[in-house]
């Protein structure tokens, strides 16, 4: 990354959005290094100010310092958390800041602002309402600060408390959708040591700022038709092909749980994409109890509640199962660095294992499979 913070601005406005982000802005994000914050500060300032004319590069900066320390000491009537906007990161971090609000605020409205997708994952507890907002995480950059000023009018009122636990929505801080007065920060990426989780960190965090106790939760709604299973199984990478194994690799540990006698529930992903494609194909090959989920993910999320085991890559149901206390194996494949894999693993009540691409893989896994529940 030494390249990253001289490369000259004018250069990197020059890139397609998702090889600005893809290879340049989540890189920043993703090492976890209190040292690359300020990288990132004035790279994405400098480019904000390309791209909207109004904002100063400097008082961004200036306003983000201010940020990182403030801590406001308001009651608010109204609580606005900001969606992490993938699935996985809402679980395990917002959903901690929800549940924060909720303690701190009982008699306050308490707001979930992103998509109606990831809101499924909590709308089954009616104290937290939607303030539906689209991130397009391939939309221009243009198209992305666009969504954040569209929000900044929505919680703009003097009683309305911003929660932001590094969102996208607000470019990690650096967007002015409130008052800093009006928002309380959670800057995940230059906090903890090694080996701290990001669970750990937003509980820790929740607790210094807000006074009470939090942990991850999720309340889907929990249909009965959701087909009950043994083991849950998600091959999902959201955008990130180098997180998958291969082909074989998920063949042999479908068949392998199949094989064993358990019933397996593997989640396709979304109707057209690579990941419904392979599913279909690993139901015409394998041979048992195997049930594909086509359905949204909420709904897979309750069925992974209710399972003796989840496993799967670095993705959402893995802090699903983390948070519901089922028993879990993650495979991490194509991760930035052991900082990153501490951050991102499943952090809860009971069994998890996290194995990584080596030539003892497979033994790995069933040895951590029949220990747990054969």
């Amino acid at each position: 990354m030494a390249n990253t913070s001289i490369a000259p601005v004018d250069a990197l406005a020059l890139l397609p959005a998702s090889e600005l982000f893809g290879s340049v802005i989540e890189p920043l994000a993703d090492s976890f290094e209190p040292s690359s914050i300020a990288v990132y500060v004035d790279i994405f300032s400098r480019l904000m100010e390309r791209v909207v004319p109004s904002f100063s590069a400097s008082h961004l900066a200036s306003r983000y310092a201010e940020l990182r320390v403030s801590r406001p000491l308001f009651e608010p009537s109204r609580v606005v958390v900001l969606s992490r906007v993938t699935l996985g990161a809402d679980v395990a971090i917002t959903s901690t800041f929800l549940a924060g609000a909720l303690r701190r605020w009982p008699s306050a409205s308490v707001v979930f602002a992103g998509s109606r997708k990831n809101f499924e994952l909590f709308s089954g507890d009616s104290r937290i309402s939607l303030l539906e907002v689209r991130y397009g995480r391939g939309s221009s950059m243009a198209e992305r600060l666009e969504t954040g000023l569209a929000l900044g009018p929505l919680v703009a009122d003097a009683g309305t408390l911003v929660l932001d636990p590094d969102s996208r929505l607000s470019q990690l801080g650096l967007l002015p959708l409130a008052d800093v007065e009006r928002t309380l920060f959670f800057e995940s990426r230059g906090v903890g040591g090694d080996r701290d989780s990001l669970v750990e960190l937003s509980k820790r965090f929740v607790l210094e700022a807000l006074g009470v106790q939090a942990a991850p939760w999720i309340k889907p709604p929990a249909p009965e038709w959701v087909p009950p299973a043994d083991v849950a199984v998600s091959f999902g990478v959201g955008e990130n092909a180098a997180k998958r194994v291969s082909d074989v690799f998920e063949f042999e540990l479908v068949q392998g749980l199949l094989d064993r006698g358990l019933s397996v529930l593997l989640d396709s992903g979304a109707p057209g994409t690579l990941e419904a494609e392979r599913a279909a194909v690993l139901e015409s090959k394998c041979r048992g109890a195997l049930i594909l989920w086509q359905g949204s993910f909420a709904p897979f999320a309750a069925a992974i509640g209710r399972s003796r085991l989840y496993v799967g890559y670095d993705s959402a149901g893995q802090h699903v199962a983390a948070a519901c206390g089922v028993p879990r194996i993650t495979v991490f494949n194509g991760h930035s660095g052991d900082r990153f894999v501490a951050r991102w693993r499943p952090d809860g009540a009971g069994f998890s294992r996290v194995l990584f691409v080596s030539g003892n893989l497979m033994d790995d896994l069933w040895g951590a499979v029949e220990s747990e529940i054969l």
